[in-house]
């Protein structure tokens, strides 16, 4: 990742978001934030999909039909999310690889929980930049700047004011893919001593798909074909897992799962479209609570 550059990935979520809002889960899904996070230039595509307007470029049009299915995929898992949030209502909330969330600046079930957002150093400065003058609805927001190749996860929080011996929820969305089944276990482990009993763990993950594998592969190729940006480029999968794994994984760190449902389900219950079945059905939520 470039110094002083958000994660592409983070965009494009930023951007489904903005996509997504009061368009799909309508009731259960709203996000007015998440437009003010993005450049003049990022915002062009996100009105294309909400207008159902279709380009007419080649990269454009595949652009347009990642941001669609991505959408859809934000609203689903949001909705979620959030619901694992406001149902835990703990004091504090820690967000694992925060890039340009908003829940913060959204959320007014948060208007009496501090919010830690854990995110590289870099990400985090342009994150703010984009932030302007919006003022967030969490009782505080603290940045925590963590380089986890470098840094102490328990040092940094501390530092913020995080104390493990109150309730946290952990929201880790998006991020398990990109790290190994090792980097993975060992997150864990690190927010496990940082949970006193009542915390909650929300992740999201991918199961294993040859199909879903090769229509990213697919994907990828059409946009080098088209010499369009890549928003995947500089983040390659490396880890997929099954829910069984994750049942062992967590439970050998002292929390039970409560909840664990793939994307296409929940889609279907929200009456989301599902342009893309097959990228919701690999996609799953869990949430897990500290014994």
């Amino acid at each position: 990742m470039a110094e002083r550059k958000a994660s592409r990935t983070a965009v494009l979520v930023c951007q489904g978001r903005a996509a997504a809002n009061e368009r799909l889960a309508v009731g259960r899904f709203s996000d007015r934030v998440a437009v003010h996070l993005l450049t003049a230039a990022e915002r062009v595509p996100v009105e294309h999909v909400r207008a159902a307007r279709k380009p007419s470029g080649f990269g454009e049009q595949l652009e347009y039909e990642l941001l669609t299915a991505t959408s859809e995929v934000m609203a689903t898992r949001t909705v979620m999310i959030d619901d694992a949030v406001r149902d835990a209502a703990h004091p504090q909330l820690v967000i694992l690889g925060a890039g340009l969330d908003a829940r913060a600046w959204r959320m007014p079930e948060l208007s009496g929980t501090a919010v830690f957002e854990v995110d590289h150093p870099a990400s985090q400065q342009e994150k703010r930049e984009r932030l302007t003058n919006l003022a967030p609805k969490a009782a505080s927001v603290r940045f925590v700047p963590v380089d986890f190749a470098v840094d102490s996860l328990a040092e940094a929080l501390a530092e913020a004011g995080h104390d493990p011996d109150h309730p946290t929820t952990w929201i880790w969305e998006g991020v398990v893919p990109y790290l190994t089944p090792e980097e993975v276990a060992d997150t864990v482990s690190k927010v496990a001593r940082l949970s006193a009993p009542g915390s909650r763990l929300v992740i999201t993950y991918g199961t294993p798909s040859r199909t879903a594998s090769l229509g990213r592969k697919t994907v990828e190729a059409l946009l080098a074909l088209a010499r369009h940006p890549n928003p995947m480029a500089a983040e390659p999968n490396r880890s997929t897992w099954r829910p069984a794994q994750w049942q062992a994984l967590l439970s050998g760190n002292g929390f039970g799962i409560t909840d664990d449902r793939d994307l296409l389900t929940v889609a279907r219950d929200l009456e989301v479209p599902s342009s893309q079945g097959k990228s919701l059905a690999v996609g799953r939520v869990l949430v897990a609570d500290r014994d």
